[in-house]
């Protein structure tokens, strides 16, 4: 009999403890790659922005230490460390040891947290090789040490010298469980930081990079982020390189029901598309939610009625639709709840019902009192809006025209696009090609069974300046709307209408190559920017060259790996190298075993980390204003290695 069989009461097992987060660690903090290493450094975080938020912590310290561990500190009220009555233990070691232990359930400790669920501290402490926490309370200096979630020593107390309370947090990350590697990365910490000063102004948060040999440098890198304007001065941040509608930003703020509302608003000339970031609890609601919702349904009704009441808009004719209202706006909602109700433990989505409507009628009442006081902004926002509409009408016309044209020409799909058999859109992906010759090898090296190809002629247009009435009657996006199911810009994303649930862009590996990739990232961004923060988005990575040495072959990726490859030849070995200028060189064959097949390629997914900074990257970039380019160009231009560039 196979030992499969031997299924009794002894194979179930009871993991203990911290045993579990150790087991599977992707259930907790996400994943175990650098989303979930920097994921350990929000939770600490988290903990000490909690007590500022409940009013007991004014400076966070986050170090960067040169042994790979980092060190958190605040001045709040620090752990508790009395026995507590149901462990046994202290209250600290409860707190680190124990999961869904925490002093953010029962409402006495915090009003507001967007530590929910209790497993902040004590998952840090399951997948750290060490953690070392000190706390400074009542007087003394207590601390103790833990490994891979156990404590090595007692909780030490001594006399404390200097009159200071709060927790400092020191661990390292466990090599075990972070396959990937432990090493931090600066920008992505940063920008969260800088986050969170934003949206609790007057928290002063000090960020030192200590890792020198890694920095190249004597010194440690500082950055002090502290926001006495809050999510105002957040707004101006992101709008800093575009050209605001009206100087002042408009803020509203209020309480109700325990529900605490910030909101930050202003609009510019330059900009076609909305940028809004919600928040709840100060933590990124990717998904919405029920705050942004009421944000949305605010917004339209008041500047509909202000367009009424300044006869904006006459009797007969229709309201300005939301998207219309919203062109060129950039937004900060960051609403504190005592009882937020998140959906998925990696609270992306506000479903609290209630903060709908106190937003609502929040928003409503202070956003039609500012505009009553300045009329000239309220007409700058409606002119905006009413050309906004009239573009978008524009636009219908042309869409319309596409649809019957697609409708007379009997089919909807573009006629290039070479399709394929599965009408499964979950296991079907579709390469877009830069060219017909490069279309034609992809056409005949795929999977007819579930790759599709779209080839693209030239460059799509740059549609971060240009209006959408041209947009629609540009071909090339066209095929690239009605081939991918992308419905209309500004209408709630379908997932179920997209036909592909991979769109891997794959373009030459040259300059031109770059720039047309670059162009369809600014379009899906702009058009339809869910497909990217759903994952749908990918690269392609096609071989720069191939080494033929007598009946062998091998494909390098970058300059690196032709390198290391003739660099393990022996010295008088004969060898020839290709250099791939554009897919169109590649034969079928190579261009599926290389960069097309499932079981063989390279493929990068699209991600956004910072919704701010790729906001503004894209203005920068690809926007009108020629300055903020330049300027970006001389800033970063040194830094480049110009063997890189394909000149």
């Amino acid at each position: 009999m196979p030992s499969t069989s031997n299924y009794g009461a002894d194979q179930i097992q009871v993991l203990e403890g911290l045993e579990a987060v150790r087991k599977r660690p992707g259930m907790y903090i996400g994943s175990t790659g650098p989303k979930g290493l920097h994921h350990l450094v929000y939770e600490a975080v988290d903990n000490s922005i909690d007590e500022a938020l409940a009013g007991h912590c004014t400076h966070i310290e986050v170090d960067l230490n040169a042994d790979g561990s980092v060190t958190v500190t605040d001045d709040g009220r620090g752990i508790p460390t009395g026995i507590h009555s149901r462990t046994g233990k202290s209250a600290l070691e409860t707190v680190m040891t124990i999961l869904h232990a925490g002093g953010k359930f029962g409402g006495e400790g915090y009003k507001v947290s967007g530590g929910l669920h209790g497993v902040g501290i004590s998952v840090v402490n399951a997948l750290s090789e060490f953690v070392e926490v000190t706390v400074w309370r009542e007087g003394k200096v207590h601390k103790q040490r833990y490994e891979r979630s156990f404590p090595v020593t007692e909780l030490v107390a001594e006399p404390c010298l200097e009159n200071r309370t709060g927790t400092s947090i020191c661990f390292k990350p466990d090599t075990q469980i972070f396959t990937t590697g432990i090493e931090f990365d600066y920008m992505t910490l940063s920008s969260r930081l800088r986050e969170l000063a934003y949206l609790n102004a007057g928290v002063k948060i000090t960020f030192s990079d200590r890792r020198l040999e890694l920095l190249k440098s004597d010194t440690p890198r500082i950055e002090t982020y502290c926001y006495e304007g809050g999510i105002k001065e957040y707004i101006a941040y992101m709008n800093r390189e575009k050209q605001p509608l009206h100087e002042e930003v408009i803020y509203v703020q209020g309480e109700r029901n325990n529900v605490q509302i910030e909101v930050a608003l202003q609009w510019c000339v330059d900009a076609y598309s909305d940028n809004v970031l919600g928040f709840a609890n100060n933590i990124r609601t990717i998904d919405g939610g029920t705050h942004l919702e009421g944000l949305k349904t605010v917004l339209t009704r008041t500047m509909n009625t202000i367009a009424r009441k300044r006869n904006k808009i006459k009797e007969n004719e229709s309201n300005l639709g939301g998207e219309n209202i919203r062109e060129g706006l950039t937004a900060v909602i960051s609403v504190k709840v005592t009882d937020p109700e998140f959906e998925g433990q990696t609270k992306t989505k506000l479903g609290n019902t209630e903060v709908r409507g106190i937003v609502d009628s929040l928003v409503g009442e202070v956003l039609t009192e500012y505009l009553d006081f300045r009329p000239q902004v309220a007409d700058a926002i409606l002119e905006k809006a009413i050309q906004a509409f009239k573009a978008a009408e524009a636009a219908r016309h042309a869409r319309e025209l596409v649809r019957r044209k697609s409708v007379l020409e009997s089919s909807p799909l573009p006629g290039k696009l070479a399709d394929c058999s599965s009408r499964d859109p979950s296991e079907s992906e579709i390469f877009l090609v830069e060219g017909d010759s490069a279309g034609g090898s992809a056409k005949q090296g795929r999977n007819r069974r579930f790759q599709a190809i779209l080839p693209l002629r030239g460059k799509i247009i740059n549609i971060e300046k240009t209006d959408d009435a041209r947009v629609y009657k540009n071909n090339e996006i066209q095929s690239l709307i009605t081939g991918l199911g992308l419905g209309i810009k500004g209408d709630e994303f379908d997932v179920s209408q997209l036909r592909y649930h991979r769109i891997c862009l794959m373009t030459d590996a040259d300059v031109d190559g770059a720039h047309i990739r670059t162009l369809l990232l600014t379009f899906f961004y702009r058009y339809q920017r869910a497909l990217i923060e759903q994952g749908f988005i990918y690269i392609a990575c096609p071989p720069l060259y191939k080494v033929e040495r007598g009946k062998n072959h091998y494909y390098c990726y970058s300059n690196r790996e032709l390198q290391e490859l003739a660099s393990g030849f022996p010295s008088n070995a004969n060898y020839t190298v290709q250099r791939f200028k554009g897919l169109g060189e590649m034969m079928p064959q190579q261009l599926w075993d290389t960069t097309m097949n499932p079981e063989t390629r390279t493929l990068k997914q699209v991600e956004i980390e910072d919704a701010a900074e790729a906001d503004r990257i894209f203005t920068v970039l690809m926007g009108d204003r020629v300055a903020p380019r330049r300027e970006f160009i001389e800033t970063y231009g040194s830094k480049m290695n110009l063997t890189d560039l394909d000149i």
